[in-house]
């Protein structure tokens, strides 16, 4: 059963939050904030928009000037971490210094950390006291998964209305405290908003230019929220809206998502959340075709990506790492004339690399990638970034030929790209 609640509910649609990770070590190489990211799910699923997240170290004052500053500008401010037994667990500290309220201490949570400890047979460090302490008008969380508790405390900041959440940071403890007693406290004092969402997945175009033809788009729906990220050949475009009722939220997405998708056409290959490697799969199973390839400057990567996908052997038959000028004549039958006249980079050796893989695997459909990705290696004639890709299914071979940008985890993650989306157009 829940505590008894003051009556405190938020009246606007949008209401919006900021997470504080509280740690030192979260500002080493050594450990990252990944609560930020379960709470932001959370939060959004919920009709929550997150607004700002911090990073603090363990030192009071800058702790304490990292609340202030959250106090002033967020409806809901969630702390994880800093609620230890340690001298540099401070958060609970902070926070009441921060709202100007005093800390208290809830004896049955001493007599939990006292009977916690003996069951265990150990003897309770004194400084394990301070756990039991909270703020003055907070309920505690108990936490099942660990000896911090979480405390929930809705109050005021400069006459504002502020809902205060101060969670562990071991993110199993975190994440019960959370999902067992925040989320349910969290619906009763949101107003009932509904969130459409919408994931567009676009394949080889430039996130300049997909961002230049989706605006004159979504720059007409302010009540429609755009974020684009991008990777090496993919742009994915979210969308999101929130309304009172759910039809009305999705009538509202779906509008400028139906735009989108006639914008895009046929460069889009997702919008449920799949993979390029996902949907490749389906295709393939769909035409009840079969895959081999043959992949030189790749390394393996665009089988690893083929791979990686659940029943995947249904219909990729395998490959072959054809680094080497004699293994592509060995694996997949390229000339050793045609080697040395066009060399192991050039078109022709692709074509062949694709159609001897596919004759040797006896596979309906046949990739071949060779190219330069370096950082060496590069001539004036054939550049780091070259790359030839080649997709035969026994009638004909498709090659382009593709110069791309950056590093070579870059350029071989653009090459494995191109493959999969030449075969996606193919199999459509």
């Amino acid at each position: 059963m829940l505590p008894s609640h003051k009556g405190f509910r938020f009246t606007l649609i949008t209401v919006n939050a900021e997470i504080v990770a509280v740690g030192s070590e979260l500002l080493t190489p050594f450990r990252q904030d990944t609560n930020s990211l379960f709470l932001t799910a959370r939060l959004n699923e919920l009709g929550v928009e997150v607004i700002y997240k911090t990073i603090v170290g363990d030192r009071p004052d800058h702790l304490l000037e990292a609340c202030r500053q959250a106090f002033t500008r967020a409806e809901i401010i969630i702390f994880s971490g800093g609620l230890g037994p340690t001298e540099d667990d401070l958060t609970r500290e902070c926070v009441a210094e921060a709202l100007g309220l005093e800390l208290r201490r809830d004896h049955e949570m001493v007599t939990a950390l006292y009977t916690r400890a003996a069951n265990m047979r150990v003897k309770l460090a004194e400084n394990n006291i301070k756990q039991a302490d909270y703020i003055a008008g907070a309920e505690v969380l108990k936490n099942p998964r660990g000896t911090a508790p979480g405390q929930w405390l809705e109050t005021e900041y400069e006459g504002q209305k502020r809902l205060i959440m101060l969670l562990p940071g071991p993110p199993h403890e975190m994440e019960g405290v959370f999902t067992e007693h925040c989320i349910p406290r969290l619906e009763a004092a949101l107003p009932e908003v509904h969130l459409a969402t919408c994931e567009l997945k676009i394949a080889m175009v430039p996130e300049s230019a997909a961002d230049l033809r989706a605006a004159k788009h979504y720059k007409n729906f302010p009540g429609v929220e755009t974020t684009i990220l991008a990777k090496p050949g993919e742009v994915q475009l979210h969308l999101k809206a929130r309304a009172a009722s759910r039809e009305e939220a999705e009538a509202r997405l779906d509008k400028l998502a139906v735009l989108l998708e006639e914008e895009f056409a046929e460069e889009i290959f997702s919008s449920g959340g799949e993979s390029m490697e996902q949907i490749v799969g389906y295709f393939l199973q769909m035409r009840g075709a079969t895959l081999a390839v043959a992949e030189s400057c790749t390394g393996g990567l665009l089988g690893e990506r083929i791979t990686s996908v659940p029943g995947s052997s249904r219909y990729f038959l395998g490959g072959a790492l054809v680094y080497s000028d004699q293994l592509k004549m060995e694996f997949c039958g390229v000339p050793p004339l045609l080697l040395k006249s066009d060399g192991a980079v050039s078109r022709t050796v692709a074509a062949a690399l694709a159609e001897g893989i596919r004759q040797r695997c006896k596979s309906s459909l046949g990739i071949g990638i060779t190219g330069v990705a370096g950082p060496g290696g590069g001539t004036e004639e054939k550049p780091v970034g070259l790359v030839y890709i080649a997709l035969a299914d026994g009638k004909h071979t498709e090659v382009v030929e593709r110069r791309f940008p950056g590093d070579r985890e870059r350029i071989r993650w653009f090459a494995s790209q191109l493959a999969l989306e030449m075969l996606r157009r193919k199999l459509r």
